[in-house]
């Protein structure tokens, strides 16, 4: 058995959030051969679950890595098998600083998206995930559990989140991981999540082999699960960071079926 670990924006989505119908019919041979498939994105649960459905992927045996790796998620038992969640105090600190640069930063429920005002940058956000919009001044008093991740999102100065990177690094070395899924985006999660180790946990769980594990990604926060994995592989349209990374880069980007491509020519 195979195992295929893909990111969804920039890598398996095309550029209108699409699963082609050539990457579709790759899927369909992947699944049908006996392999095993796993969506892996920075996106929340629900709106990875839209995607799927979306897409018609109602094959068995998928698993969802959500939030970066906070979340991994049995679509046939749809129960979670593991969780890394972030301390309320630790929400409360990342909310003060977040304020005092006067920067966007929302956080979650397991359904909704939370943030302090309905304004811009959760607009733009809201686009593409689909999620209800609650509002709460104080997010560690709103939540009723500790949230799967926190998101800061500056859209026109991306020297305000490497910023915020900068006034937090001290407090967060041992407490939680930030990194980028794209110029607007800044990631904050649990220190024991990522992708990379969602990888790891995956392979231990079900006894499958790093060596038959094949990793796809465009953006900074795929590159521990392109390390992680038997198999890298980097988006024609990936950063340049991403490719160093990886161990091949496909020939294709993700509006022309780059992975599906790829992933025929190694199988």
């Amino acid at each position: 058995m195979k195992i295929l670990f893909t990111d969804l924006d920039g890598t398996l989505l095309n550029n209108q959030s699409i699963v082609s119908e050539n990457t579709k019919t790759f899927l369909n041979d992947f699944i049908n051969a006996g392999h095993k498939l796993v969506l892996s994105s920075g996106r929340p649960l629900n709106s990875i679950l839209e995607v799927k459905e979306l897409a018609g992927l109602n094959y068995p045996g998928i698993l969802i890595i959500a939030y970066n790796g906070a979340l991994i998620f049995d679509c046939d038992s749809k129960s979670a098998i593991l969780e890394k969640r972030l301390p309320l105090s630790y929400v409360s600190y990342l909310q003060a600083q977040a304020k005092s640069q006067k920067l966007h930063i929302q956080t979650y429920t397991d359904n909704e998206v939370v943030n302090t005002a309905d304004d811009e940058e959760i607009r733009f956000y809201r686009r593409r995930i689909h999620l209800p919009l609650v509002l709460a001044d104080d997010y560690a008093s709103f939540l009723k559990k500790e949230p799967l991740k926190m998101l800061a999102i500056h859209l026109k100065d991306h020297s305000r989140l490497t910023d915020f990177c900068d006034s937090i690094s001290d407090w967060a070395a041992d407490k939680v991981q930030y990194i980028f899924s794209n110029d607007y985006y800044l990631e904050i999660f649990n220190k024991d999540a990522g992708k990379g180790n969602a990888v790891r946990y995956v392979c231990d769980h079900f006894n499958i082999p790093r060596s038959n594990t094949y990793a796809a990604g465009d953006a900074q926060n795929d590159i521990s699960m392109l390390e992680a994995a038997g198999c890298g592989i980097a988006m024609l349209n990936a950063a340049d960071i991403v490719k160093k990374s990886a161990d091949a880069i496909t020939v294709k980007d993700n509006d022309n079926d780059g992975l599906a491509e790829y992933m025929r020519t190694v199988l």
